[in-house]
């Protein structure tokens, strides 16, 4: 059986983790590909809003196997409080749970540097979420990073202390107060924690999964638009968001990837810094972000808000081999007049582009605007496509034509009940 990947097409927050959760009861498998606990899967169900950090959206489907590949950046104090927080939920995690040993660790010192490099850039700040993931997966490249398996081995605190040396040797450089004490004792138990959970050659897993015809679903994190090679650099995350990442981030074969789905939302939001050509500065903007409880489901913090961007969204597409589209929060519009979408960008010279620029950071871009009429219905208590306002009807077509892809889910809430197939 083909391996079905699940991705953002934005900057991310696009919902994956509610469409994660309503796609589960077709899946035997679903496995996060790629991030760390930067990312924050929300979803809602029975009238509970649950947050995931790192363990895979299926994790509350009880007959799924739920992988933790990788291509993940693995915090054990986050992984340990995410599971104890799943715990009155009565889910039996070390049978469903499973942890690659090529995982990468993050170490206390890692968000250390962390936040030594993010304050050292002074007003040129990335918005890193300051939760070490860069630092790990420079270790990772550098090829000094410690891995999952490791700490099975007998010398595994000696392997820590010699590379938290080498951090702390470079933290002097940036005259950084800290207390390494202070944060190490809960790094150790919960590697002791971690080390209950089904430790695994992963790879092998998913490939005897695939050979098997077991469904998988490869969860991705963050959003296209963020990539490490094609995203808005270097306002990026460090990991690669797309398809290919998780042919990498699991040990899968390109021959193996299936269906991939491309997750968007019917606007644009951004966390943190970095290019947001469509970014809107008004109360339009401020609207969109109060009727989207557009606040960061791990940091917190407010998401900046925008029109959808076409040029940025095919691009996407392109990049990931997208054969469906889910259009999420599109409930969220419905209080507005009408609608605005990015069909192209006007540069400095006067030239129209619908290619993303080198460079959107310094590239000056001026988005070019079609004007579609809004819908002013609540549409949260529609169940079919056969009951939705015609002018959202129509926003959906627009879409599809100018992407060619079709849009197979609409979300119109939060709930996994408030899901539409078309």
């Amino acid at each position: 059986m083909k391996v079905d990947v699940l991705l953002g097409l934005q900057w991310g927050d696009e919902g994956k983790g509610k469409v994660v959760d309503y796609l589960a009861p077709k899946y035997n498998v679903v496995a996060r590909f790629q991030g760390g606990p930067n990312a924050g899967h929300t979803l809602e169900f029975d009238g509970h809003k649950h947050v995931l950090h790192q363990i895979p959206s299926g994790i509350f489907r009880d007959k799924i196997k739920n992988i933790i590949g990788n291509g993940v950046v693995l915090d054990p104090v986050v992984f340990k409080k995410e599971i104890e927080g799943l715990a009155k939920f009565e889910i039996d995690l070390k049978a469903n749970l499973f942890i690659s040993k090529k995982t990468q660790l993050i170490l206390p010192t890692h968000k250390l540097l962390d936040a030594a490099y993010e304050k050292a850039k002074g007003k040129d700040k990335i918005g890193s979420t300051l939760k070490g993931i860069g630092p790990s997966y420079q270790d990772k490249i550098a090829r000094n990073g410690l891995r999952v398996g490791d700490i099975m081995a007998p010398g595994f605190e000696d392997r820590y202390r010699n590379l938290v040396g080498k951090h702390e040797n470079t933290l002097k450089h940036y005259e950084l107060e800290y207390d390494l004490a202070e944060v190490e004792a809960p790094f150790f138990e919960a590697i002791e924690f971690l080390r209950s959970f089904k430790l695994v050659n992963s790879e092998y897993l998913i490939n005897k999964s695939v050979a098997s015809s077991e469904t998988i679903l490869a969860e991705g994190a963050q959003g296209s638009l963020l990539d490490i090679d094609f995203g808005s650099y270097p306002y990026v995350t460090s990991s690669n968001t797309m398809t290919a990442g998780a042919c990498t981030g699991l040990g899968v074969a390109p021959k193996n990837i299936g269906e991939v789905f491309g997750i968007f939302k019917a606007y644009c939001t951004r966390v943190g810094g970095g290019p947001f050509p469509t970014e809107l500065f008004d109360e339009t903007g401020e609207a969109i972000q109060k009727e989207g409880h557009e606040f960061g489901a791990t940091t917190g913090r407010a998401r900046r808000c925008g029109w959808l961007d076409l040029p940025a969204l095919k691009y996407a597409i392109m990049i990931n081999g997208v054969t469906q589209l889910f259009m999420m929060k599109a409930d969220v519009l419905s209080i507005l007049d009408e609608v605005k979408v990015c069909t192209s960008y006007k540069l400095a010279d006067g030239s129209l582009t619908e290619e993303m620029p080198f460079q959107l950071v310094d590239e000056e871009v001026e988005p070019v605007y079609d004007t579609l009429p809004g819908w002013k219905v609540d549409v949260t208590g529609v169940k079919s496509m056969d009951d939705m306002p015609q002018e959202l009807s129509s926003y959906i077509k627009y879409i599809e034509e100018a992407t060619g892809v079709p849009i197979k889910i609409v979300s119109v809430g939060p709930d996994r009940t408030q899901t539409i197939l078309r």
